[in-house]
């Protein structure tokens, strides 16, 4: 059989169609973009505090800057907006995310959960930590024993931002109950909705807020131990979802495709 022919009939028999060919690619494509499951991840409804997705829920888990959603719950129970902090020298070494707080300077308490839910600024959290306990340390504590008694069990907190510290870690159903009580709280839930602090020009570093439709906060985290992390909320009709993934390489693609499965199968009972 001539070498040309030949050819032909080979390239004939395994030939594919360019409709499975952009089929085959479609499917490579999504498969490459799904995204990838969380070191420690779950689902919450608020009202209910009913756990809908859970994927290592109890593993204790470094939590990065999502610790600053109990800071700023704390304070909100325990202290007044309108309160003057004076910030103190802890502050300017606080390191890592700032908004440049100086020693010395005087903000009110509001200004600065702004600028600890917005922009993350850890020097906001030492502020506000010596402000209400008169140190780090006395405030940890005080944190310990706040996430007890919202039913977080498996959690230890030795700072109020979330930088490294041995033996500073959550889970995730932990931190979803303690963000389930604070998004119960008005001021709260109104300081993390917000994509703009004009009284500072401050933009909400939470991407989630902005790109997922019926977003309405909470907080975002990073540390080269913790990896991505990201404390979700969104709400549709009556039912508000919260979602946590601890150490996620995408966290907010994943957060999206765990709140969008969470409300497609959800419903709020009725009220008797």
């Amino acid at each position: 059989m001539p070498l040309v022919l030949l050819l032909f009939l080979l390239a004939s028999c395994i030939s594919v169609h360019p409709q499975q060919l952009w089929q085959a690619r479609g499917a490579s494509a999504q498969a490459a973009l799904k995204p990838a499951e969380s070191r420690g991840e779950c689902v919450i409804e608020v009202s209910s505090r009913l756990f809908l997705h859970e994927k290592n829920a109890d593993l204790p888990l470094p939590m990065a800057s999502t610790t600053k959603i109990l800071t700023a719950l704390i304070i909100l129970e325990d202290c007044g907006l309108q309160e003057k902090v004076t910030i103190p020298t802890e502050a300017e070494r606080a390191g890592g995310s700032s908004v440049y707080l100086r020693k010395g300077e005087s903000h009110s308490v509001e200004e600065l959960l702004y600028g600890l839910m917005l922009r993350s600024g850890n020097d906001c959290a030492v502020s506000l930590a010596v402000h209400r306990s008169g140190s780090v340390q006395k405030f940890a504590a005080l944190m310990n024993g706040r996430a007890a008694e919202l039913g977080a069990e498996h959690s230890r907190f030795c700072n109020p931002h979330g930088l490294p510290a041995e033996g500073h870690y959550t889970t995730a159903r932990d931190l979803a109950l303690i963000t389930a009580a604070a998004m119960e709280n008005e001021h709260f839930r109104k300081i993390v909705s917000c994509r703009y602090y004009p009284a500072s020009g401050w933009k909400n570093k939470n991407k989630f807020l902005f790109d997922y439709e019926g977003a309405c906060g909470v907080k975002t985290g990073y540390t080269q131990k913790a990896g991505r992390c990201l404390v979700a909320a969104a709400e549709r009709g009556d039912t508000l979802l919260i979602s946590v993934v601890l150490n996620s390489p995408q966290m907010y693609e994943r957060s999206q495709e765990l709140i969008d499965a969470a409300f497609s199968r959800y419903e709020v009972p009725a009220q008797p």
